[in-house]
């Protein structure tokens, strides 16, 4: 059976694979047309299990391939344009503008399939130009099918329904980042194509309701879930709701409040089913502008039409939350049945929301995994993955050193050095707590290294200033994982890890910030005899070219499993521990 779409990048645009045949359980082939009458074909290939592992549709012969043509590992095709792909003169135009004048492999991919309307998960390595990928389809969708508010009566109705898209993300810095390549799209006026506005940190509800809301999940809950008026209107407004970093959305503390959003939304499809054919059983065509619900008397009212009663929805979100019993931050009544829920309720209402979920890392192994967890509640989305998910990119150069508590100063100094010859060159500077980020800041001052400091203890507004200073001017930057996941920092050389990371997780966004782009870059990895496994397991990866899934970890880092490993079979009493600045 096939329980999920897997679109391969790698299959675009003339590049062929000669992988065996036996990967594959099924291939599709999409056409999307272009201007002028001609096409561009992908191969789609489904993901199935085998011995419950999933099946990925790479090739090592392929990528081998990819890998002699250059930049063409980034870049699409030079016949492929971005109109090629479905998207309007106005902005096509104003990508071109923007400076970005070639859609990159993943873009290639990914736009289509969001443009298609189904449900896309797109998995790419990290500086693939995700972000460009489903905002460009998203505002290309958003200024065709907008509604024309114009002359409406504000004082009646101060938010007027319209189409709009919801993007969540795990932080307010990646926020504002999103906000302001949304606004880096003009048009022939000079001005941003769509109105964005950030719902998160100190900035609350909008006084009218943009086009497009970036917000993160507590903000976003904060903020609608108190007026229900609110909450109704805006989630009958939301037509595309986008998960950046869904990964880490997907987990942890984010975990609840994502499964309540999603909740909401599939609650919100289900009563826009019911009222497309509460007109005598026959389709209807729904108008925005027409209420879901007498608002004021609701808890009064009788719902002959179709409609559902408040007690019906707690009901029907009770049922969703029992479907994903098995994941330990969403709780069930006991004796529930887990069977029904999302599968049975997707049977009995139409779809009017699109679902996008972008992730750098995005591990599938397991059901509690962030992978897993979409396989299940999305089961017929789209799936786009990258060339080099999970794996070392050919435009990056790893050094690999180990050090011991005398001589981690030395190599740490000699490795900035070496590669920060000007004062344009951008270096950043990994370590694991705030206190080590200090500490190499310090040893770097000591050494006439002038840097900047990068952590949570400073305030929003100090680290949007640092990142601004670090971005214009360049420099070394030194940094805590906070960092490391999504921010985007042009041209930035080299990567230095004076603390290694402590999941591969970690260690995969960390060396993502350099070599973006198309561009190339250099990771100095300093270890300690405490990080060998990890580093041995990494470097065998990379020099395999395998992915490194296999040391991802939910709960705990991938190091610190094979410290207790090493622990047990050497029958030591305590665990060595990681040498710390």
């Amino acid at each position: 059976m096939i329980l999920s779409r897997s679109v391969s990048v790698l299959h675009l645009c003339g590049v062929s694979s000669s992988a065996p045949s036996k990967l594959l359980s099924q291939r599709f082939k999409v056409s999307f047309a272009l201007a002028y009458g001609s096409s561009v074909s992908f191969r789609l290939r489904s993901l199935n299990r085998s011995d419950t592992k999933w099946v990925r549709g790479f090739a090592s012969a392929t990528e081998a391939e990819v890998e002699k043509k250059g930049n063409d590992t980034f870049f699409a095709d030079n016949t492929v344009s971005w109109k090629s792909l479905g998207l309007s003169d106005k902005v096509s135009i104003a990508l071109r503008d923007s400076g970005f004048d070639r859609p990159s492999l993943t873009q290639a991919v990914c736009i289509p399939s969001i443009l298609s309307g189904k449900d896309v998960i797109v998995a790419a390595e990290t500086g693939s130009g995700k972000t460009h990928g489903y905002l460009a389809p998203i505002i290309d969708r958003l200024t065709n099918t907008a509604l024309d508010s114009e002359g409406m009566n504000g004082e009646e109705r101060p938010f007027p329904l319209k189409n709009l898209s919801l993007i969540l993300c795990p932080n307010v810095m990646l926020c504002e980042q999103v906000v302001r390549m949304v606004n880096g799209l003009v048009g022939e006026d000079g001005n941003p194509l769509l109105r964005v506005e950030a719902v998160c940190g100190a900035q609350g509800w909008p006084d009218r309701l943009p086009d497009i809301i970036v917000s993160t999940p507590a903000a976003l809950l904060n903020n609608i879930e108190p007026k229900r008026n609110r909450r109704l209107e805006f989630l009958r407004c939301v037509k595309y709701v986008v998960f950046d970093e869904a990964d880490m959305l997907l987990c942890g503390s984010f975990q609840n409040q994502i499964i309540r959003l999603i909740n909401m939304m599939r609650f919100d499809e289900k009563q826009v089913s019911r009222l497309a054919t509460s007109n005598i059983g026959k389709p209807m065509e729904i108008d925005a502008s027409v209420p879901q619900i007498d608002l004021e008397n609701e808890d009064d009212a009788e719902f002959d039409d179709g409609s559902i009663s408040e007690e019906e929805e707690e009901e029907e979100e009770e049922e969703y939350i029992d479907d994903t019993a098995h994941m330990p931050s969403v709780e069930a009544e006991a004796g529930s049945d887990t069977k029904k829920g999302w599968r049975r309720v997707r049977k009995i209402y139409s779809r009017s929301k699109q679902y996008i979920f972008i992730a750098a890392t995005l591990p599938v192994n397991g059901k509690k995994t962030a992978g897993g967890i979409l396989k299940h509640m999305f089961q017929d989305a789209i799936w786009v993955s990258g060339n080099f998910l999970h794996r070392n990119s050919p435009r990056l150069k790893q050094k690999w050193v180990e050090v011991t508590v005398d001589s981690q100063v030395d190599a740490l100094i000699e490795a900035v050095k070496n590669n920060n010859n000007t004062n344009t060159e951008r270096t950043m500077v990994f370590a694991n707590t705030v206190e080590a980020v200090e500490a190499v800041a310090d040893i770097l001052e000591k050494a006439s290294i002038q840097c900047y400091r990068y952590h949570k203890n400073h305030k929003l507004d100090e680290r949007a200033n640092i990142l601004a200073d670090f971005r214009e001017t360049g420099g070394v930057f030194v940094c805590t994982d906070a960092a490391a996941r999504g921010v985007d920092v042009p041209n930035v050389s080299h990567v230095i890890q004076a603390d290694f990371a402590s999941s591969a997780v970690d260690f995969l966004h960390r060396i993502g910030r350099t070599a973006r782009a198309g561009q190339y870059g250099t990771v100095t990895s300093l270890y300690t005899e405490a990080n060998r496994d990890l580093v041995e397991a990494i470097r065998e990866a990379v020099k395999m070219g395998h992915p490194v899934e296999t040391a991802f970890s939910r709960k705990r880092g991938f190091r610190n499993k094979v410290k207790k490993r090493a622990f047990l079979k050497a029958g030591e009493a305590e665990e060595p521990q990681a040498v710390r600045f």
